[in-house]
Formats: structure tokens, sequence, C-alpha cells
């Protein structure tokens, strides 16, 4: 059992999604992995579990980062948990594996909540707005033959985030594809998405996808790695 503090994110049926399809395909075992939007820890925990020899997590609110570094001492995990947006917190590292659960839920506005707990899940009117930067930005942190392990819901238009990535000099494809009930956030914006033609009447699930995406050779990465820190940029 996780220790959440006021504020943070709880781990719920994307997490589980993201932790079972990491395990399932092996891709911590040995490698330096990286968790972006960690909350309370429970993917980079879930790397260190299932063998990864570092992790290092980063979060945006330093409240939650504290939760993370809880819970990774209760589980004797030795995260490295850091402060900051997205990528900036290991600018000019590179990783085996990196993991995001990422906010992805549409909202009303494109203004980004900044201290309320409703940035773990507002990610503008597309659902987009951290979904870019990353697809932009995470082939210049990969290292040769790394992984992206990302997860968001199909309203968020998975195609495109296909496309980014291999834009980016990535393979990438669906690796996990699940049903996942409404929660309280999207129960609450139902209606509103209804009226956007992003659900149908009645609807009461989402559909959840696991992306995987695998640098294809070290040529490519260092042209897709200049190209994704120029996007990052003009994105931040």
């Amino acid at each position: 059992m996780l220790l959440r503090l006021p504020g943070t994110y709880p781990a719920q049926g994307d997490t589980h999604l993201l932790a079972a399809t990491l395990r399932r395909r092996g891709l911590a075992e040995g490698r330096r992995v990286l968790d972006l939007c960690t909350g309370t820890g429970a993917l980079a925990l879930a790397a260190a579990e299932a063998g990864a020899r570092e992790v290092v997590a980063v979060d945006l609110s330093r409240r939650v980062a504290w939760n993370a570094r809880i819970n990774s001492a209760l589980a004797r995990a030795g995260l490295d948990v850091r402060t900051g947006d997205l990528f900036s917190p290991v600018a000019g590292e590179t990783f085996d594996l990196v993991t995001v659960n990422p906010p992805y839920v549409p909202a009303a506005s494109d203004e980004l909540p900044r201290h309320s707990i409703a940035r773990s899940w507002d990610a503008g009117v597309d659902g987009r707005a951290l979904l870019d930067r990353i697809c932009a930005g995470v082939s210049a942190v990969l290292a040769p033959g790394g992984t992206l392990l990302l997860t968001h819901s199909v309203l968020a238009d998975e195609q495109r985030t296909l496309e980014q990535l291999e834009a980016a000099g990535l393979e990438a494809e669906v690796v996990e594809r699940v049903e996942e009930p409404f929660g309280p956030v999207m129960r609450r914006r139902a209606e509103m998405l209804r009226r956007r033609g992003l659900l149908t009447p009645g609807q009461q699930s989402e559909e959840l996808v696991v992306i995987e995406a695998r640098v294809r050779d070290a040529a490519t990465l260092e042209h897709a790695g200049d190209t994704g820190r120029d996007r990052a940029d003009d994105a931040a």
C-alpha cells in the first residue's frame, strides 16, 4: 500500500496498466529508468521491483516529489526523486527506459493548473498539453536501444502520439489496450466531452492504451535528439 499525501494523484487503472505492461515485457531489469510525472512513485517503484539498476523519478510538485521519496524510503527502493518540469531535471542524461503516465484529460481551457491536484489530469482542451512535449523531447533522453512506455486515453488521440514519436525517430506501436470505467473526473466532464463529440451518448468508460516506442539506431537517435530538443524548447 502506497502512502498518498493530500494533493497527490492516486495510483489508478492507468498506473496499474502501465506497471503491468512494464513487468510483462521485462523492460526494467538491469536498466537505468526515468519515470516522469511520478506522483506517489508507483511506477518508479514497480521498475525498481522489476530489477532496474537505477530509477530516477521526476514530478513538477515539490509536495508530490516528497510523497515519492517517502514511499521510496518505506520500500527501501533507493529512488532518485527530483523536482522539475518533465525533462529539465535530467538534462544531459540518458536512460534505457522512460515511463510516463501524464495528465491527458481534455479540459475546459488550455490554462494548466499549477497549485491544485487538477494538475495531475488537466491537459488542455485537446488533452495533449504534456503529450506533445513528451513526444518531442523524449528522444533526447533515450540511450541507444532505449524504450519509452507511455499511457493515455484514446480521447487524447493515440494516432497523433504514434505519428509524433515516429517523427522523432522512434518506432512506436500500441502494445496494450483496455476499457476503463470512468472515474470521478471523467464523470464530471462527460457532458462537456459529449458536446465536443468525444463521447457517445451514455458512454461510461474510456479506452486506455499503452504505447511502446523504441530507438531505431544510434544515427537516427542523434538526429531525432537534436530535433526533439528544438521542439521541446519551442513548446516550453
